[in-house]
């Protein structure tokens, strides 16, 4: 089978490499995925800049989600067959024609639902079901800000807050990121390269501050959203993009030091707190989790609650683009790959 393997760590355009390699097998608990498309996320670029220490070490074969269909079952797997059409999550292996993972992390999907769509919904969206049903615990009237509110993951938490009757406010870095989330049903949407949004959102709710922000940023950022909060509130942190805009040292460890120092005493003194989720820790360790999320969120697409939105569309002849094109940060929504 063909495979797209990270070689070296850097610019998009040099780090990718198309090898033959033999086919996976499937253990008892595992299923093997005939490849559809596979999709990319900002872990991804992380990985391809050396700056993610989860990534598997050179020639790294990254992907953390895929759709197609099951070519083989595993012998102590039950309730899916070869044929069936699925969505999974992958936790590396999935640039490639065929994959491997656990048949806890795959979920059947019918025909009607776009390659482009499955991805969304078997990363994306399954860690903003996470993150607003289950860490954040939305309800209704919560003032909910998403940071990246016009990527993959922000779209679907917007969406995720809106069903849940929330007040919602996000963040993107550009004017027609500005008319997409208002699309999606932001409520007050702001350009985080014209205004400070901590400013511009405090002179809207005043001192009673946020219920919950969601930040895959990092640094500064997540110091000004636990600023933001008030009596109750949740900053949920997912990730440090903010940490691929440095090449230095010192750069890295500016942005680390920019998150702030915190007590224990002062999140029980303001009655507020800080979450950080990753996914992959939570694959590992919870399996049943992921597996519930991927089920909730297909059942929500199909219902019409939920809506992904699919940004681009590459062969994977222009994975590079593909990569460059998500790090640019001009994306909206979900990218995906072909074969």
């Amino acid at each position: 089978m063909k495979a797209a393997y990270l070689i070296k760590y850097g610019r998009a355009e040099s780090a990718f490499e198309i090898r033959d390699v033999p086919m996976p097998e499937p253990t008892a608990k595992e299923v093997l995925i005939k490849v559809e498309a596979f999709g990319l996320n900002f872990a991804d670029v992380m990985a391809r800049l050396g700056l993610y220490k989860g990534a598997p070490p050179l020639p790294a074969l990254l992907g953390y989600d895929v759709v197609g269909r099951i070519e083989k079952c595993g012998t102590s797997v039950n309730g899916l067959k070869a044929g069936d059409r699925v969505t999974a999550l992958t936790r590396f292996g999935g640039y490639a024609e065929y994959a491997v993972t656990e048949a806890t992390a795959v979920q059947i999907i019918p025909d009607e639902i776009s390659a482009g769509v499955a991805v969304s919904l078997a990363t994306q969206y399954c860690t903003a079901y996470y993150l607003s049903h289950q860490m954040a615990n939305l309800q209704e009237n919560d003032r909910v800000l998403i940071h990246a509110a016009a990527g993959g993951v922000g779209t679907a938490l917007t969406q995720m807050a809106l069903h849940k009757k929330c007040h919602g406010f996000g963040t993107c870095g550009s004017q027609e990121k500005i008319q997409y989330l208002l699309k999606n049903g932001v409520h007050h949407p702001i350009n985080y390269r014209k205004l400070d949004f901590e400013q511009a959102i405090r002179s809207l709710v005043g001192s009673s501050g946020l219920d919950v922000v969601f930040d895959p940023v990092g640094g500064k950022s997540a110091k000004k959203g636990y600023r933001l909060l008030g009596a109750g509130g949740r900053l949920l942190c997912f990730g440090v993009s903010s940490m691929n805009q440095t090449t230095t040292v010192f750069g890295k460890l500016k942005v680390l030091a920019q998150f702030g120092i915190y007590h224990p005493l002062q999140f029980l003194s303001q009655s507020k707190g800080i979450i950080g989720v990753n996914m992959l820790t939570l694959a590992a360790q919870h399996p049943e989790k992921i597996s519930n999320a991927m089920k909730a969120v297909v059942q929500m697409t199909l219902e019409g609650v939920l809506k992904p939105h699919v940004g681009g569309e590459f062969p994977i002849a222009q994975l590079a683009e593909a990569h460059a094109f998500l790090e640019s940060r001009q994306s909206m929504g979900k990218i995906v790959v072909t074969w």
